[in-house]
């Protein structure tokens, strides 16, 4: 096994929210894998997107691979505050894990853009990078969860394509939602929760309940939206687990696949070890009903 050094987050296939506070961790992954790290994938004023890229031996035909965003409320977490990626590898997926304009660079929807121009830009590079483009999964947990639920709903609507156009088909396999906030206006202003994260990341847009929908997954969900699996706890006390009941609620109306696993009394994020375990498990399993 080769090793990488790297923050340990548990963010990928551990759920642990504080990932900021994380002891190093080697990071590994099997003999054959390639490790690019700081790949710029977009330029945006002097601000430079990176992620970092971990690729199996082009030696099997293309390889899926899945699409790994922090979480930290849009204003704090990094890209190597992420680890866990093993169940991956084992199925022989790549991993773009990426970073994003947190709030004190740039508010909404900054950091929306950028999950969009990750992904085009592995769509571009496809070829290069041995990729399956009809085999991208997309993932992140609570804010994470959100921009990867919006990287995927957004599919060929372009509105949020400002820095990387010029790309159509736009397609992503599943998404992985862990905890994310699925109504921004309401992470702001609801009855169950008011965070100032949400206000702070609208900006001056912060009263426009319009532009918050234009943000939120909730409403830019559509009958051809990718297959959803969510996973949430009833006690988590950052984002509301009915953010995550709404969600599937409007994806069972549409029609959409989806799967949404309540872990009880977990919360936000902190699970225990036995929940974890079982939840990566339907993951999997999710993954694999869809020939992922």
């Amino acid at each position: 096994m080769k090793y990488l050094f790297m923050l340990c987050g548990l963010l990928c296939l551990n759920f642990s929210t504080k990932a900021q506070e994380a002891e190093p961790k080697q990071v590994q992954f099997p003999a054959g894998f390639t490790a690019q790290l700081d790949v710029v994938y977009t330029r945006v004023n002097d601000w430079e997107g990176k992620m970092d890229l971990y690729l199996p031996p082009a030696t099997k035909g293309l390889t899926p691979i899945v699409i790994n965003i922090h979480g930290g409320g849009w204003n704090k977490g990094t890209k190597e505050s992420q680890s866990g990626f093993s169940g991956f590898f084992k199925r022989g997926y790549a991993v773009a894990n990426i970073e994003y304009r947190l709030t004190g660079a740039a508010t909404a929807p900054a950091a929306v853009e950028d999950t969009r121009c990750a992904l085009i830009y592995l769509i571009k590079n496809a070829a290069k990078l041995n990729i399956d483009v009809n085999k991208i999964v997309i993932m992140g947990g609570s804010a994470g969860g959100h921009l990867a639920l919006m990287g995927g709903y957004m599919e060929n609507n372009h509105l949020f394509d400002t820095n990387c156009g010029g790309t159509e088909n736009i397609k992503v396999a599943a998404i992985i939602d862990k905890y994310g906030i699925t109504d921004v206006w309401d992470w702001g202003y609801g009855v169950h929760k008011t965070s100032k994260s949400a206000t702070s990341w609208l900006g001056d847009k912060a009263k426009d309940q319009d532009f918050a929908k234009s943000v939120s997954p909730l409403f830019q969900a559509k009958k051809t939206s990718p297959p959803t699996f969510i996973v949430h706890g009833d006690a988590d006390p950052t984002v509301p687990y009915e953010q995550s009941v709404a969600l599937k609620a409007k994806l069972d109306q549409l029609g959409v696949k989806n799967e949404f696993i309540t872990v009880k009394g977990g919360l936000h994020g902190k699970f225990t070890k036995e929940d974890n375990d079982a939840v990566n498990v339907k993951i999997m399993e999710f993954l694999k009903g869809l020939g992922l």
